[in-house]
């Protein structure tokens, strides 16, 4: 579904602070700091501004933006939906540069540190997450190499080195992807349990030696020889498809829109992928649902950048 701009949360800001309150609080506001939803009441008085709530039970005052990636930001609600909005509805990513010249931020790094918290707002909250996969379900297991091309460095610069992400995916279903340190076994398979791979599931694999070990945790375990020219079995089940399709999407974002990710960041970027893979069109989920998933997902977290030298090329 394409962006209407002329919708009313994108330019007028009362409209935009009632969005982001429904979003948030569909049965009305509860506080962020005790929550406690009974004891609430918006504040009257002009001395505050509109959006301002009270909370009898802790006597602490609060909007719709504390509590989220949101809070302590002098960006107006009404771009902040927009920056949502063109985030989620970006397949391959969107650079900060792009977003800056779109939203009209003040300045670069303004519209790089809400890019960044949207990202905070759609990595996965694995407390709540279930597993992934289950009995004749079938997981597939990968890791490849993000970073800058070679080709692309500055004659002065260093050549970019490459960082391991590793992705589980759910034929049909979702992704779990991570940044790792290295692609041995005994990591793998901690990267596995950690994303929640249920080992009732059929996995599948490269031929790689450290899938070895960690495939036999499961009830099946099958590979594809790809140094050998083989990428599906005969049976026409054993393949890696589904995982290099993620990969394909998060490579395309990381040399087609932000150029350049740096290791102490390239977790965010994973998660946005991901987030975007898990919320497609296929499952049945468009751009406008899309963009309200990320918005709840900003509940309860937040990202502070204190220092300008952590900006990175995105």
């Amino acid at each position: 579904m394409a962006i209407d701009l002329t919708n009313a949360i994108f330019h007028d800001e009362e409209k935009a602070r009632a969005f982001f309150e429904e979003q948030r609080w569909l049965n009305g506001p509860i506080c962020p700091f005790c929550g406690n939803p009974e004891a609430v009441k918006p504040l009257a008085g002009k001395s505050m501004g509109p959006g301002w709530f009270h909370c009898g039970a802790c006597r602490d005052k609060f909007t719709v933006r504390v509590g989220t990636v949101m809070e302590r930001s002098h960006v107006p609600l009404h771009k902040w939906a927009l920056a949502f909005r063109i985030m989620a509805s970006s397949k391959k990513g969107v650079s900060a540069h792009q977003l800056h010249r779109m939203l009209g931020t003040g300045s670069y790094r303004t519209a790089w540190i809400m890019a960044m918290r949207i990202r905070e707002a759609m990595a996965p909250d694995m407390d709540v997450a279930g597993p992934i996969g289950g009995e004749g379900k079938t997981l597939e297991s990968d890791e490849t190499y993000v970073g800058g091309k070679a080709k692309n460095a500055h004659r002065s610069k260093p050549i970019p080195k490459k960082h391991a992400v590793h992705a589980l995916v759910e034929r049909d279903g979702e992704v779990r992807a991570k940044h790792i340190a290295n692609v041995t076994a005994k990591t793998l398979r901690e990267t596995i349990q950690t994303a929640k791979a249920d080992l009732s599931s059929i996995l599948n694999t490269d031929a790689a030696s450290a899938n070895v070990a960690p495939g036999q945790d499961f009830s099946d375990y099958a590979m594809v020889n790809h140094a050998a020219g083989e990428y599906v079995k005969d049976d026409g089940k054993t393949h890696t498809q589904s995982v290099e399709s993620f990969f394909a999407l998060l490579k395309r974002g990381v040399y087609g829109s932000f150029h350049a990710v740096s290791e102490q960041h390239l977790q965010r970027y994973v998660d946005e992928a991901a987030f975007k893979w898990n919320n497609r069109i296929k499952l049945g989920i468009d751009d406008t649902m899309r963009a309200n998933a990320a918005i709840k997902g900003a509940d309860g977290k937040r990202l502070t950048y204190r220092r300008p030298d952590r900006e990175t090329a995105s």
